[in-house]
Formats: C-alpha cells, structure tokens, sequence
C-alpha cells in the first residue's frame, strides 16, 4: 500500500515542531489544568482499567533544539484529526530520521491516552504503522512504540489489532537486556492484553520465559511479571498449560516472610488461582507432570511450600493472610 511521503524543508519543521510542542505542552498542562486533565483522561469500562498496567502516559519530548513551534494546540488531547493523521504519515513514509520517528511516537502515545483519540489513529491505519517499530533496530525507538501500542490497548477494539503484534512483543521480553526500558514496556503491554481471557493463547508458549523474569530480574520486573501471571492463572483453560511448564525450583522462595509485599501478594493469588482450579477440574487430577514442572514444586513436592504457608499465616497483614487462607482452606472459601 503506497503512502504520501511528506515533503521536506518546512513541512518536516511544522511536523517537528508539532511532536515538540505537544509533549512539552501537555507536560504544562497536567501540571496546571489537573481538573481538566481528570475531565479528559482516557476513560474505559471499569473492570478492563482496574486491571490494566500503571504506566505512566506522559513522556517529555526530547527535542533537538531546532524545531519550530507554531499554531500547536495547547494539548495532546487537543490534537486534531489531521495532526494525527499527518504523524501517522510521517512514520509510514520513509524517513530514516530516527529522531523524527521518537518524536512522532511520544505524541502518539500522549494522545492516545485520550480516548477520542483511540479510534481516530486506529482508522488512520495507526496500530499497524506504529507495530511495525517493533521491529526497529533502535531499543529507544522500540520502546517508544511499545508505549504507543500500550495506551491503545486500553480500548478493546484496538486490542483486536494489537493481537497481530503479540508475538513480537514476547520476543522484544524474551530476548531484550534483563530489566531494560524494551523488557518492561514489552511486559506492560503485555499485561493490558491478558486482562482478559482473549490472548493468553498468544502468551503461551513464553510461560516458561515469564519464570525465568519471575526468578532474575529486578523488583519492576517481577512485578509486571507476575501481573501477567495472575491474568493467565485466572482463566481455568490455562491451568494445565500452567502447571505443565518448566519452572526453577527457586520459586517456592517467592512465598517467604520477607518477601516484598507487592510481589508476595501476587505470588500467592497466582498460587491460589491455580489451585482453586485444579481442585474443579477434577478430571485433570490424574495427569502426569514432568518433575521440573510448576505443579511439581507447588503441589507435589509441597513441604517448602506448605512450610512457608504455614509461617505466613503469622504475617500481620490481613490481604496477606487472606489469600494464604485461600490455599490452606480452599475448600471452605469455595
């Protein structure tokens, strides 16, 4: 499909400006006009955005310092059709500025954090053109793009769209440098696709990868993780694929005492959806797992486990105790 490439010289300028000007701008805003910014904010069915990731939507552009600013709108949710439309166009032509494309990819990503916006970038082809990015050799890019796709998610229609682009986005998580920008944007996209039961199938095959994070990499990194985690042991059709999965031994360590409490919690509902599953589907309790399966290490082999129970029920935190009760007493919950 051809596209009109974008002249150079002033219109280049215009566009530059405009990505400047719209970051800066709407950085301006939240500051001073926080009721407006509540009264425009991305707003989507309730139970989709209580689950989703907390990313921050907001970024500063990084401008170059020659850009002109002229006739911006006062903010990203101000940004007309044809701003829009010409950005999209921009990034779909073939300018190899991969200033330009950073840009271009932060205003997007302002401006789809406003709902009116989600559907405009969608019809002007925009999930498509912006997924692309995702294969650009520039980590910066990349997770400028990763950061567009996860404010759009937001909205179900666009999750549609994003689907196409999961399996790229489990390969930037799996291969990226442990804990990078790529990885963590990766895993929040990631998380608002799994909010429902939809895509887990696409997710799948990277269980095994979604352990190996769980076990090495940094604070952040495990919490993202184990959001997606909880999201896929939720849905009763994942619990086999689940628990058949390769997982180190290491992640009895997750339900100790002195675990952090965002990652403890987390663990132990992940934990208690999957057995609360398994004690319904009372066909599967004659398969065979392989030893160095999760089953193996929650469920089969549980003296570690049960022993860590055990001393979290002492824990002075009530959420805490409740959802360890959830394993220790699943039949008196159900």
């Amino acid at each position: 499909m051809e596209r009109r490439v974008l002249a150079a010289g002033s219109m280049t300028r215009g566009l530059l400006g405009l990505a400047v000007g719209a970051g800066l701008c709407y950085c301006a805003y939240r500051a001073l006009a926080s009721k407006e910014k509540k009264k425009n904010q991305h707003v989507t069915g309730g139970r989709l955005l209580e689950k989703v990731s907390n990313m921050t939507v907001v970024q500063r552009v990084q401008s170059g310092g020659t850009a002109q600013i002229e006739n911006i709108p006062t903010s990203a949710s101000n940004l007309e059709p044809h701003h829009l439309k010409a950005l999209l166009e921009m990034l779909d032509s073939n300018t190899n500025d991969s200033s330009v494309q950073e840009q271009a990819l932060v205003t997007l990503c302002n401006s789809a954090a406003f709902s009116t916006n989600n559907d405009i970038i969608r019809n002007f082809n925009g999930i498509e053109i912006i997924g692309r990015f995702l294969l650009h050799p520039s980590p910066k890019i990349k997770t400028k793009a990763l950061n567009a796709l996860n404010n759009l998610s937001m909205n179900l229609q666009n999750q549609e769209q994003i689907k196409d682009f999961l399996y790229d986005v489990c390969n930037d998580i799996k291969s990226s440098s442990l804990n990078s920008e790529v990885q963590l944007a990766g895993l929040r996209l990631a998380i608002n696709m799994s909010v429902t039961n939809n895509y887990h199938d696409y997710l799948k095959d990277y269980i095994p990868c979604f352990f190996t994070l769980l076990v090495d990499g940094e604070e952040a990194t495990k919490v993202h993780t184990l959001k997606i985690l909880v999201n896929l042991s939720a849905n009763p059709s994942m619990t086999t694929v689940l628990l058949s999965s390769e997982a180190p031994s290491s992640l009895t360590n997750f339900f100790g005492t002195n675990t952090n409490r965002e990652i403890l919690i987390r663990a132990l509902t992940f934990a208690a959806n999957l057995s609360e599953n398994l004690d319904r589907q009372q066909h599967s309790n004659g398969r065979h797992y392989e030893d160095y399966s999760l089953y193996a290490f929650l469920f089969r082999d549980q003296t570690v486990f049960q022993r860590n129970l055990a001393a979290l029920l002492q824990h002075p935190d009530k959420d805490i105790k409740e959802h360890v009760a959830r394993l220790v007493c699943p039949q008196k919950l159900n």
